[in-house]
Order: structure tokens, then sequence, then C-alpha cells
């Protein structure tokens, strides 16, 4: 790779993990599901007018909609609410590949090789490391959660993966307009509309801007800035920046908030990224090598979506299977 795309991969990387650290803060001001809504919805508009009209089916638009944008979010955002800590729970999502790899060998009839179930045990023994050190400091049922995003995450990249979009950043758009009217009705619902009012009336420029990061930053530059690379590289060059998301994620959120990094934490950090790594690069039984979200979005990062993504298919030499690939969170 050029050097400047060297750097706009590790920007991108770099961006996608302070998000965590953009997420919690957002926390004080918003609900949590009202907060993933209104995070969707200054993604969609209006960018929508603009990308054009849906270039794949609207069943995988909806499907990966509501997988992605109000299941994965929607816990994501209510587990770090609950509180999971902003820098482990970007590593903790990490082990969405293993979810989808898993989830694809069931939907896909994509068999892991012999690598990729040790990669995938490694990546498990982090996730248990960490949630050690989660029960001595914090609320399990918070890590419990972020898990369950990560599981969401895995599906919408196998959905994204049977889409095969090839405009990631369309495809990206108007995914986020699916789930902005259920994420509403849930807050409505569980966090009542008294709480939603009162967290809109009090919407200032640090709320705005929050909302402008998550939605514009992470997704629409974020997104267009990856699937440039994809265009230009193949997807097992790009991938592996997106191993550093949780490096940026945990390091800014120990640098901004304060966040103590543990030695089992840190452990748990080398077995799961370790683990994501060999998951998500090492050849499959069965299966086409895999190279390289979006994001997710779904993404493992060669082809489907970050926080939240999917990827655009580049060519046949350059699309390795995603769905036993690691996707960035966003």
């Amino acid at each position: 790779m050029r050097p400047v795309h060297v750097c706009l991969a590790v920007l991108v990387a770099a961006l996608w993990g302070v998000n965590f650290v953009v997420i919690e803060v957002g926390l004080d001001h918003f609900p949590p599901l009202l907060f993933s809504a209104l995070r969707f919805l200054a993604a969609a508009l209006p960018a929508v007018f603009f990308v054009g009209r849906p270039k794949v089916a609207w069943k995988w638009i909806v499907g990966v909609g509501l997988t992605l944008g109000v299941a994965k979010f929607g816990l994501l955002f209510v587990g770090m609410d609950a509180g999971m800590p902003a820098g482990l729970s970007s590593l903790v999502l990490q082990i969405q590949a293993v979810f989808t790899a898993l989830f694809a060998a069931v939907a896909l009839s994509e068999r892991p090789g012999r690598v990729r179930v040790i990669g995938m045990a490694v990546a498990l023994a982090g996730i248990g490391v960490a949630a050690v050190d989660e029960g001595e400091t914090g609320p399990l049922t918070a890590f419990a959660v972020v898990i369950g995003a990560a599981a969401c995450w895995g599906v919408s990249n196998v959905l994204t993966r049977k889409a095969s979009p090839s405009d990631s950043l369309n495809f990206m758009v108007w995914v986020s307009t699916v789930p902005v009217l259920p994420l509403l009705g849930l807050s409505l619902l569980f966090e009542g509309p008294g709480r939603d009012a009162e967290a809109l009336r009090s919407l200032d420029w640090s709320g705005a801007g929050i909302i402008a990061y998550v939605a514009w930053v992470t997704t629409v530059f974020g997104f267009g800035a990856w699937g440039f690379l994809l265009r230009r590289y193949p997807a097992s060059t790009v991938a592996p920046f997106s191993l550093l998301v949780p490096v940026f994620g945990m390091s800014s959120a120990a640098l901004v908030l304060g966040e103590p990094v543990s030695g089992l934490r840190w452990c748990a950090a080398a077995l799961l990224v370790g683990g994501v790594a060999l998951t998500s690069f090492a050849g499959s039984g069965g299966v086409r090598p895999s190279g390289s979200a979006g994001a997710t979005d779904t993404p493992a990062p060669g082809r489907a979506v970050a926080a939240g993504a999917p990827r655009p298919r580049t060519s046949a030499s350059r699309t390795p299977s995603t769905a036993s690939r690691p996707s960035p969170p966003r």
C-alpha cells in the first residue's frame, strides 16, 4: 500500500476505536435506544437523497438494518449504558468474527478448517479471561449484553455476505434508514416519552457534535474511506488494519475516560485479537481462503459492516469469504 493509504487505513481504525469513547460520553446526554435511533437518523439523512437507489434487494437492507442497527447497536448502547466500559466493549465486540464463522457454517455451509477452529478457541479463551476481569470490577450482565451484540453482528455479517452489495456506502446509508423507527418505538416503550423528550429538549452543541461524529465521521466517512481502500487493494491487505480498532478503543478510553487496563485485560486482548486474526485470515476447508466490515457492517472488514458495516465486493480475486473475517466495530 502507498504510505498515504496506510495512513488512511490507520486513521479509519483510530476513528472507529475512539468512537467507543464518544458513545460513552453520548450516553450522558441520551438514553441508549434513543441515542442509537438518532445515530441512524443522522447517518441516513440527508445522505439517502444523494447515494442513489438501493443496489440490492430490500429484504437484505431490512434484514441487515434490523440485525445490525436495531439488535447489534441497540444491545451495544444498552450494555455500555448498564456499565460495560468503552475500551472493553471495543475489544469484546471482536468476538463477532467467531459468531460469524459459526453462523456461516450453518447458513452457508462454510466449514471452518483446523487453524480457524483453533483461532475460535483462542478468541473464546480471551472472552473468558475478559469475563473474569470484568466480574471483579463491573456488572457481568452488561458484559453478556455486549456479547449478545457481537452475536447479532455475526448474523448481520452473514446476511451482508448473501446480499453482496457492490457499493458499501449506498448499502450502509439505506440500511441506516431501517432501524430509526423500531429504535424510537423501543425507546418510547422502555425508556419512556418523558425521558426522551427531556433529552431532546436539553440537546446542546456537545450532544449534536456527538451525534455528528457517530453518524458522519464513523459511518459516512469511515465506510467511504474503507470502501475506497478495498477498491484499490486486496481485502487481505486492508483487513488487518481493523485489528487496530480495540487498540485505539482501549487506549483512548484509558486516556480520556481514565479506564484502568489491568493485566488480565491485556491478556484477554492478546488472546482475543490473536484468535480473531487466526479466525479471520486462516484458510478453511471447503471454503476459499480468507483475505480480509463495515462497519459491521457486516463487516468483515473485507466486505461486510464497522461500527457499525458492509464492505464492497471488489473482484473475484479479492472476495474471500466474508463470513469468516472480523469486522471493525463502529
